[in-house]
């Protein structure tokens, strides 16, 4: 009861933060999630009763669902084209630091409510340092702060190394390179943008499918993680192990092979994994949790994958709500997850053929999408759909190409008659 309230503070956190970080910043939503996340994980370990405990952990998973979404966003908007997919993986990696972390610190701390303390009391900190974190530069101009706007470029550049390139920008000259994005600023966008164009609708339903089949099938296995008769901590210790080569080779994919790609593999063959669990008797131990820690790696590098290709797919008008919304999806089938797990009361593999197709439709869903790679962000939602047309005629371009080149090497039908 007290892990679905968890998850439904995330899923809340992902509906509401996500509007309310496109309206009010970045950054005062990631300050305040670090403040909430390190109040409420302290009331709870100090909680009387299990309601009490409960409230506190909706709190956490509403403010870890604030931290994510805003640390994303931060990233994906001051990091370069080419940096991307390599600072989004790396922050990912910090998640698989902290799963190395827990299991060691679980063992030396049996009691639950000093684990509880253990763990939240550094989020004070984490809260006082954020103060130091920079605004999102091209959010400051969307909503009219050139002014902060241009002394926090001057600022990043004296730290860079660039000051006298800083001190040369003037207000005239970021009003005129950002007269688009400013000419957005006039008009307010909500959720029910995601879904008023044609592509849009199609990102939005998409990304949704995938981001529900990650969350889902990441959960089925790690619910599972007892019935694989090893030792809870050593193979909590494996689970976070096996994203370190997981999450590298995502980088590469992701750099050089794309993200649509990328995102197809990483869930088609975590599917591919559930689906052999089916035929693969309990008894065999070894084997079962081969596949299972093979999968909860392709998992982790679809949740990678698809932080950052959601936040180059939306433009900065809606993109933080657009990744609230989808990544809320991910809570949903983390929530059903356990649910599903119930079925196999009736047959024992009820549960996995239902994570398998979940698992491979979400799959399917992402060669659907486009491609971001080496493309600059989209500041408006016109800019999508035009985005869209251009990929799409080149799509048809190539066929065409493809289609002359193949003609020549065909016979022609006079030369075959010999009259």
């Amino acid at each position: 009861m007290a892990q679905s309230v968890f998850m439904a503070g995330i899923l809340i956190g992902g509906l509401v933060l996500g509007d309310l970080s496109d309206r009010f910043g970045r950054k005062p939503i990631l300050t305040c999630s670090y403040l909430l996340l390190a109040a409420g994980g302290s009331g709870a370990a100090y909680s009387p009763t299990l309601p009490t405990y409960m409230a506190f952990r909706f709190l956490c998973g509403l403010s870890i669902s604030g931290i994510s979404l805003s640390t994303t966003i931060l990233t994906v908007e001051w990091m370069s084209t080419q940096m991307r997919a390599i600072m989004s993986t790396m922050l990912g990696y910090f998640y698989t630091v902290g799963q190395f972390i827990l299991p060691g610190l679980a063992y030396a701390i049996p009691q639950w409510r000093w684990l509880q303390l253990t763990v939240s009391i550094p989020f004070f900190a984490f809260f006082l340092l954020s103060w130091w974190i920079p605004e999102s530069v091209r959010w400051l101009v969307l909503s009219g702060k050139s002014m902060k706007a241009l002394k926090m470029l001057q600022w990043v550049a004296a730290i860079n190394g660039k000051k006298e390139e800083g001190d040369k920008l003037s207000l005239e000259d970021l009003r005129h390179i950002l007269q688009k994005e400013i000419s957005l600023a006039k008009t307010k966008y909500g959720v029910a943008d995601l879904l008023r164009t044609p592509v849009l609708r199609r990102v939005t339903f998409c990304l949704s499918l995938a981001w529900f089949s990650t969350g889902f099938a990441y959960y089925s296995l790690a619910l599972s993680v007892g019935e694989f008769g090893f030792n809870i901590y050593i193979l909590q210790f494996i689970f976070g192990g096996v994203d370190i080569p997981a999450k590298f080779i995502t980088i590469l994919s992701m750099n050089h092979v794309g993200r649509p790609i990328t995102l197809a593999t990483t869930l088609l063959l975590a599917g591919g994994s559930i689906l052999v669990l089916i035929f693969v008797p309990s008894d065999f131990q070894t084997p079962r949790t081969v596949l299972a820690v093979f999968g909860k790696g392709c998992l982790s590098s679809s949740f990678s994958c698809l932080f950052l290709y959601t936040s180059e797919l939306y433009p900065t008008v809606i993109r933080q709500t657009g990744l609230g919304i989808t990544t809320l999806w991910a809570r949903v089938g983390s929530m059903t997850a356990p649910l599903v797990k119930i079925t196999g009361e009736l047959r024992p593999f009820i549960p996995n053929v239902i994570f398998v197709t979940v698992t491979l439709l979400g799959g399917s869903a992402a060669f659907f999408l486009m491609e971001t790679l080496n493309r600059p962000l989209p500041e408006s939602i016109e800019d999508v759909e035009k985005w869209f047309l251009q990929a799409k005629e080149q799509k048809q371009e190539v066929t065409v190409e493809n289609a002359s080149q193949r003609i020549p090497l065909q016979p022609i039908a006079s030369e075959l008659d010999p009259s």
